[in-house]
Protein backbone atom coordinates (compact mmCIF):
# COMPACT_ATOMS: atom_id res chain seq x y z
CA UNK A 1 0.00 0.00 0.00
CA UNK A 2 2.82 2.39 0.87
CA UNK A 3 4.57 1.68 -2.47
CA UNK A 4 1.44 2.59 -4.42
CA UNK A 5 0.99 5.82 -2.45
CA UNK A 6 4.65 6.73 -2.93
CA UNK A 7 4.40 5.96 -6.66
CA UNK A 8 1.36 8.23 -7.00
CA UNK A 9 3.07 10.98 -5.03
CA UNK A 10 6.21 10.67 -7.15
CA UNK A 11 4.16 10.78 -10.35
CA UNK A 12 2.40 13.91 -9.12
CA UNK A 13 5.70 15.63 -8.30
CA UNK A 14 7.19 14.74 -11.70
CA UNK A 15 4.05 15.97 -13.49
CA UNK A 16 4.18 19.28 -11.62
CA UNK A 17 7.85 19.76 -12.42
CA UNK A 18 7.34 18.95 -16.08
CA UNK A 19 4.40 21.34 -16.32
CA UNK A 20 6.58 24.16 -14.99
CA UNK A 21 9.37 23.61 -17.52
CA UNK A 22 7.70 25.31 -20.51
CA UNK A 23 7.36 28.50 -18.51
CA UNK A 24 11.12 28.93 -18.34
CA UNK A 25 12.07 27.64 -21.79
CA UNK A 26 12.66 29.77 -24.87
CA UNK A 27 10.88 29.15 -28.18
CA UNK A 28 13.91 29.85 -30.34
CA UNK A 29 17.03 27.92 -31.21
CA UNK A 30 20.42 29.41 -30.48
CA UNK A 31 21.05 30.60 -34.04
CA UNK A 32 17.62 32.22 -34.30
CA UNK A 33 18.05 33.94 -30.96
CA UNK A 34 21.45 35.29 -32.00
CA UNK A 35 20.03 36.58 -35.27
CA UNK A 36 17.15 38.36 -33.52
CA UNK A 37 19.47 39.96 -30.98
CA UNK A 38 21.80 41.14 -33.75
CA UNK A 39 18.93 42.61 -35.75
CA UNK A 40 17.60 44.44 -32.69
CA UNK A 41 20.94 46.16 -32.20
CA UNK A 42 21.15 47.29 -35.82
CA UNK A 43 18.82 50.03 -36.98
CA UNK A 44 18.58 48.64 -40.52
CA UNK A 45 18.02 45.00 -39.50
CA UNK A 46 15.45 42.89 -41.25
CA UNK A 47 11.92 42.33 -39.96
CA UNK A 48 11.80 39.46 -37.45
CA UNK A 49 8.07 39.33 -36.76
CA UNK A 50 7.58 36.08 -38.67
CA UNK A 51 10.46 34.23 -37.02
CA UNK A 52 8.41 32.45 -34.35
CA UNK A 53 5.73 31.54 -36.89
CA UNK A 54 8.42 30.03 -39.10
CA UNK A 55 9.78 28.01 -36.19
CA UNK A 56 6.30 26.71 -35.39
CA UNK A 57 5.75 25.86 -39.05
CA UNK A 58 8.97 23.86 -39.18
CA UNK A 59 8.04 22.13 -35.92
CA UNK A 60 4.59 21.01 -37.10
CA UNK A 61 5.73 19.22 -40.26
CA UNK A 62 7.16 16.14 -38.47
CA UNK A 63 4.02 15.84 -36.33
CA UNK A 64 1.78 15.97 -39.40
CA UNK A 65 3.88 13.32 -41.13
CA UNK A 66 3.87 11.03 -38.09
CA UNK A 67 0.12 11.55 -37.66
CA UNK A 68 -0.51 10.66 -41.31
CA UNK A 69 1.53 7.47 -41.04
CA UNK A 70 -0.26 6.59 -37.81
CA UNK A 71 -3.67 7.16 -39.41
CA UNK A 72 -2.92 4.91 -42.37
CA UNK A 73 -1.41 2.29 -40.08
CA UNK A 74 -4.53 2.34 -37.89
CA UNK A 75 -6.81 2.13 -40.92
CA UNK A 76 -4.81 -0.79 -42.33
CA UNK A 77 -4.97 -2.66 -39.01
CA UNK A 78 -8.74 -2.14 -38.85
CA UNK A 79 -9.11 -3.56 -42.36
CA UNK A 80 -7.02 -6.58 -41.37
CA UNK A 81 -9.27 -7.16 -38.35
CA UNK A 82 -12.38 -7.02 -40.55
CA UNK A 83 -10.85 -9.55 -42.98
CA UNK A 84 -9.97 -11.86 -40.10
CA UNK A 85 -13.49 -11.60 -38.68
CA UNK A 86 -15.15 -12.32 -42.05
CA UNK A 87 -12.88 -15.34 -42.75
CA UNK A 88 -13.46 -16.85 -39.29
Amino acid sequence: MKKAAFGGFLTLIIALLLSALPLTSRAQCTMCKTQVEASRQEKDGYDTTGLNKGILYLMTIPYVLIGTVGFFWYRHSQQQKKKATVQA
